[in-house]
């Protein structure tokens, strides 16, 4: 019996990993080159703000008072560039949340439980293709994107983990360390010449991570005055970090930013599902080749959530979470992150119709050889006999299209470009999918019947057992029955 039970317990182990082999595995593929647009890119720099659980609704909507809580953005919103809500994906956790919005992908929801500071699988990311990288915040998440960068090029700036305390009273500190900081930076790179050069050069990307809007979020909730005042503090802390450097670089219009949030949060001060409070983030971008404020007067808001927000005038554009990587590559000049599975939102961009066009097909180019490589790999562990090719995709339709895109883009016809890269990302996100979860059905069939089996085995062991039981206790009675009519 003991064997019996150790057996079982082995079993059902083997069932209960099987969900993670079937469903939680990693999506990303290695071995694709890097694509760039081979024309000159609008910003010479990027900066990436991400205020960490901040609620798109919390940003947007005015106060009792009629006023906005971050009265800088607003102003961007209406008279410098373009604004949306970034939909993000369950789990809306910070660590998969910046993956997906400097990686481009989104990241397999197990590598959750594998720690923030050991990535689990290694993928490449903005901060990878830059050409510099300086970045302020938590070591928790500025960890992540410096460890497997390519060379001596990511530099991080953090504050003591202990600072990062979720009960803590006023959280705001952790912002206002950020952006003192930065202050301090720019004002040293004066005196040092090393220093200066490199953030001269282009391809430069700062990334602020302010904390103390999730940290207050938690200690306090959303509702509460503690994580408005600091949408306050931030709205500011931007405003002065913007003059900072139209200042250092001469107000040379060459720099690019975004502003948005990793995830939400619920009524309570949690996160990690996929209420509309967690995944609708504000997203604001302006700058060097961005688009201007765009007006919209027949743009209804008619959800409920919406209401209030008084931006009805200014089109709203949402994207995707994964969408603002290419967003950014595209602005600098960089090969797109080579994981991302973003789609460049061109609306947001203010350029050329050619640099639109070029930086669609870059876009289509980098997602196909995702596609290429994961099919070749699907591939070499399939028995041939057993490989079904993603038809709608094959190698004759992969070079006709991007033949007709080169061919539009000769004769300026680039809408026609953008619709067909648009028509190729999808059909290879698609047979991405196709391959990552190519053998999920025979893998879900054999542990189907293997659970099966063993219930069928279980089942025929106990009516095995209890018969021979019975049958011992018929034979007993009636050896005792013959006995008494002896007598």
């Amino acid at each position: 019996m003991l064997l019996f039970f150790i057996v079982g317990l082995l079993v059902h182990f083997v069932f209960f990993a099987s969900i993670f082999d079937i469903y939680f595995t990693s999506p990303l593929v290695h071995g694709m080159a890097p694509q760039f647009t081979p024309l000159p890119p609008p910003a010479r720099r990027l900066v990436l703000i991400v205020a960490d659980g901040l609620r798109a609704d919390a940003l947007y909507e005015l106060d009792e008072k009629g006023n906005s809580r971050a009265p800088f953005i607003r102003n961007i919103i209406m008279h410098e560039g373009s604004w949306g809500i970034s939909h993000t994906r369950v789990p809306t956790e910070s660590r998969p949340g910046h993956v997906a919005l400097i990686a481009g992908f989104y990241e397999d929801v197990s590598a959750v439980a594998k720690g923030w500071k050991e990535n689990p699988v290694e993928f490449d990311s903005l901060f990878n293709q830059s050409k510099y990288t300086w970045s302020w915040g938590s070591p928790d998440i500025l960890s992540m994107f410096a460890k497997d960068a390519s060379g001596n090029h990511v530099f991080t700036y953090c504050y003591d983990a202990d600072n990062e305390d979720f009960g803590a009273k006023d959280a705001t500190k952790l912002d206002t360390w950020v952006f003192d900081n930065i202050k301090e930076f720019f004002h040293a790179a004066r005196n040092n010449q090393s220093l200066f050069s490199k953030l001269n050069e282009d391809k430069v990307v700062f990334f602020l991570h302010l904390l103390g809007i999730d940290t207050n979020g938690h200690a306090h909730r959303p509702t509460s005055r503690e994580y408005k005042d600091n949408i306050k503090l931030v709205d500011k802390g931007i405003k002065e970090i913007v003059s900072l450097l139209k200042e250092f670089y001469g107000n040379d219009e060459k720099t690019a930013f975004v502003f948005t949030s990793d995830h939400g949060m619920t009524d309570w001060g949690f996160h990690g599902a996929g209420h509309h409070s967690e995944t609708f983030t504000p997203f604001v971008a302006w700058g060097a080749g961005v688009k201007y404020p765009q007006k919209a007067s027949d743009q209804q808001f008619n959800d409920e959530l919406l209401k209030g927000w008084k931006l009805e005038y200014w089109k709203r554009q949402d994207i995707n979470q994964a969408d603002i990587a290419p967003l950014m590559a595209s602005l600098i000049g960089v090969p797109f992150p080579l994981n991302s599975v973003g789609i460049l939102p061109v609306n947001y961009l203010n350029n050329t119709d050619v640099f639109k066009a070029e930086s669609m097909y870059t876009n289509a180019k980098q997602i196909l050889e995702q596609f290429k490589v994961k099919m070749t790999q699907k591939k070499e562990v399939t028995l041939p006999f057993l490989f079904t090719p993603f038809n709608l995709l094959s190698d004759y339709k992969q070079l006709d299209i991007l033949r007709k895109v080169r061919s539009f883009i000769k004769q300026e016809n680039y809408d026609e470009a953008v619709i067909l890269c648009m028509e190729l990302i999808h059909l290879s996100l698609e047979g991405l999918s196709y391959y990552h979860t190519y053998d999920r059905f025979f893998l879900g069939i054999s542990v189907l019947l293997g659970f099966v089996g063993w219930a069928s085995y279980v089942s025929l062991l106990i009516i095995k057992t209890h018969s021979s039981l019975t049958r011992s206790v018929s034979k007993e009675v009636k050896v005792c029955l013959e006995n008494i009519m002896i007598i």
